[in-house]
């Protein structure tokens, strides 16, 4: 079977390289061999061993009909859409890392590979490395999936295990980050959640059969936690997590959203720390399921392409199925309910309990307290009545149940 990689960046050639180093292992399990025809960049990289096999114009590989797969690892959802979708119209299979182009266009692309009769996957869009999207659409698809729940951003849960573990501000945290690789420049997609949102699109679109806009998902980052939040999580033996969900309620209502989580010590995602991914998925038979593994990274993503090109060689690949929700999922949240962890000033503790009922205090040095379970509009109304009674919203973090 001879492939075709576009883009030669850091999960490209790390691709290359395991299809390489690998060769006769994935030969023997696919029954046949896997050979990098063309490798695809804008750049030319002649100190490359591949560098005979370079090329900067994709349509010599859409024109070649020797190839059957391609691998798109570019990244972003302009030029990637395009080779995508004239790969997938010239009958050729593709695989990628790419969550962006996933989340923005996976259903129409999908249809177009069921259409053309070949394959479109995209295992390494979520989780890195690890293998949670063909056990959700195969070995979990007799199941009612009631719950995603997963930290799926290396970078927010690195900076948040250094506040925990050194007591670090979210802005050295980050800057640790940087400094060790683990975050851009301009970390925005990574802090503000929307990496995260994109990744639940996915997960949620396997669960329920539609895919919802990341843009529609209610996303909140980690930018605005403090160290005194994650003093008061240490001290009621919680840590904070920003999680991407999906939630299915017993009547049907269901729910996307990615933001920072207070999760008790007994839950399977609470130690997940560092650049680790963890992904929890709860079936109406099964129970709790749990994924963990490196979430990033040239050589975990590529164990996870290459997984695609294998069942793809071996005629085991599978044909994820969803169709755009068309605004039959509900993207606000208004009756999600939980538990919350509230910090307040400018009203005094007599006040709390009037506006916000039975609350558990958490500390003395400032206004922080539980609350009861509520809804997010019955939250919103209370803080709404708090304002208008001169006080003032400081931290607020769901708990995760």
């Amino acid at each position: 079977m001879k492939v075709a990689i576009l883009g030669f960046g850091t999960v490209g050639s790390g691709t290359a390289e395991m299809l390489t180093k690998n060769k006769a292992l994935l030969e023997a399990h696919a029954g046949e061999e896997v050979e990098i025809k063309y490798i695809v960049d804008i750049r030319s990289f002649p100190e490359s061993p591949f560098a005979d096999r370079i090329i900067n114009d994709f349509s010599v590989v859409e024109k070649d009909e020797e190839v059957s797969l391609v691998i798109e690892v570019i990244g972003g959802a302009k030029i990637a859409y395009d080779f995508t979708k004239r790969a997938l119209l010239a009958g050729k299979s593709v695989v990628t890392s790419n969550k962006e182009l996933v989340a923005t266009y996976g259903a129409e692309l999908l249809a177009l590979a069921k259409e053309k009769d070949c394959y479109y996957l995209f295992e390494a869009a979520v989780g890195g490395g690890i293998p949670v999207l063909s056990p959700i659409a195969n070995d979990l698809s007799h199941n009612e999936i009631t719950e995603i729940s997963g930290i799926l951003n290396g970078t927010t849960n690195y900076i948040l295990t250094r506040m925990f573990s050194s007591g670090a501000s979210f802005e050295a945290a980050l800057a640790e980050a940087q400094a060790k690789g683990y975050a851009e420049a301009d970390p925005t997609a990574d802090v503000e959640g929307h990496d995260a949102a994109r990744k639940i699109a996915i997960l949620g679109a396997l669960a329920s059969g539609k895919m919802v806009s990341s843009d529609a998902i209610h996303t909140e980052g980690i930018r605005a936690i403090r160290a005194e939040d994650v003093a008061a999580a240490s001290k009621i033996g919680c840590s904070i997590k920003l999680l991407g969900r999906y939630l299915r309620t017993e009547n049907g209502d269901m729910f996307l959203l990615v933001a920072p989580f207070l999760l008790p010590a007994d839950s399977p995602l609470s130690g997940i720390s560092d650049v680790y991914n963890g992904v929890l998925v709860r079936g109406n038979f099964v129970g709790d399921v749990m994924f963990y593994g490196r979430g990033a990274g040239s050589e975990p993503t590529a164990s996870a392409v290459v997984a695609d090109v294998d069942k793809i060689a071996r005629g085991a690949a599978y044909r994820p199925a969803f169709i755009v929700a068309d605004g039959d999922i509900p993207t606000e949240i208004s009756f999600f309910r939980t538990r919350r962890y509230v910090v307040v000033e400018g009203i005094d503790a007599s006040a709390v309990e009037i506006i916000f009922g039975e609350t558990e205090p958490l500390s003395s040095e400032e206004n922080a307290f539980l609350t009861a379970e509520m809804s997010e509009k019955g939250f919103k109304s209370r803080v709404a009545r708090l304002e208008a009674c001169g006080g003032k919203v400081v931290s607020h973090i769901r708990l995760y149940r």
